[in-house]
């Protein structure tokens, strides 16, 4: 089967394929571009902490799909839910010194929000998974 069908058909194939993975990269790369933005005095302070949050939020879902066991990756999602939220933190915590607008802290707030959201969607995917898996045995 050829990668176009397997995408058609929503067959997940790596941790790339997954609709909370791609939600955290771009959160990722907004983020980055974000921090390139600030002040210079807040290079290994607030942007560092920032890029940090949203590189922890896609690397933990990617390693918690490397996992194999419905468990651990619901703990590594867990995770990746918490480096989001400490992200929104850190846009708050941005807002709040004029580093950005209302509006662009709107625009990345609901960025984050749409992750987290496809995050817990995966997460009860996984649950779902699990007690039909553990049915069948």
């Amino acid at each position: 089967m050829g990668a176009e069908a397997a995408k058609s058909k929503n067959v997940v194939r790596s941790f790339h394929d997954l609709d909370a993975w791609k939600a955290c990269r771009t959160v990722r790369q907004a983020i980055f571009a974000l921090a390139q933005r600030l002040p210079k005095e807040e290079r290994y302070r607030l942007a560092d902490q920032m890029i940090r949050a949203s590189r922890s939020a896609a690397a933990n879902l990617a390693e918690g799909y490397g996992r194999y066991h419905y468990l651990e990756t619901i703990q590594f999602c867990r995770q990746t839910r918490g480096s989001l939220y400490e992200l929104l933190d850190h846009l708050t915590t941005a807002l709040e010194c004029r580093y950005m607008s209302d509006k662009m802290f709107r625009e990345q707030e609901q960025q984050v929000l749409d992750a987290i959201r496809l995050v817990n969607g995966f997460v009860r995917y996984l649950h779902t998974r699990r007690k039909g898996a553990s049915a069948t045995s």
